[in-house]
């Protein structure tokens, strides 16, 4: 499997650390309790308490990952006052969160796959009910199986 090309082959004549995107994303969410934040916000969560409750995590854990979380750019902070109450903040997902949910879904498909027996539950279509899937696809709108997937630098796309 030659999965690095042209220039990036050469493994010796550079290094990914610290520029690494893969490695920018697990400084962000690499925690267990970040990811299922994500998760239980994706569901709707998004009351401070709910997500302590719903993770469970402490109150200072789930203060710093959803700061984290916020900091990040995946999920935003909107103010709201229960009715003599004061105000506080509730926490919704960002476009950039929702783009992110993909990652979490292939989490989830691997773990049905790999981690003993699967549970019941099944991504879906919404609309029609059919069962859905987490897919790497190319441009051109071909499914991309692991063995075919290719790291390069970006150029101009070969025909």
């Amino acid at each position: 499997m030659n999965v690095l090309q042209g220039t990036l082959a050469d493994r010796d004549a550079w290094t990914a650390v610290g520029v690494c995107k893969i490695e920018k994303t697990m400084e962000l969410v690499g925690t267990k309790s970040a990811i299922l934040i994500m998760r239980e916000a994706y569901y709707g969560t998004t009351r401070f308490e709910e997500f302590c409750r719903r993770v469970g995590i402490t109150k200072a854990a789930a203060s710093a990952r959803l700061s984290d979380l916020v900091d990040a750019g995946l999920l935003s902070r909107r103010p709201y006052r229960e009715p003599g109450q004061r105000s506080r903040d509730e926490y919704v997902l960002t476009d950039a969160g929702r783009d992110f949910m993909p990652v979490v879904w292939a989490m989830f498909e691997w773990g049905q796959r790999h981690l003993g027996k699967p549970t019941p539950l099944q991504l879906a279509h919404k609309d029609c009910g059919a069962p859905a899937t987490v897919a790497i696809r190319c441009a051109d709108g071909h499914d991309v199986p692991a063995e075919e997937l290719a790291v390069r630098l970006a150029r101009s796309r070969p025909r």
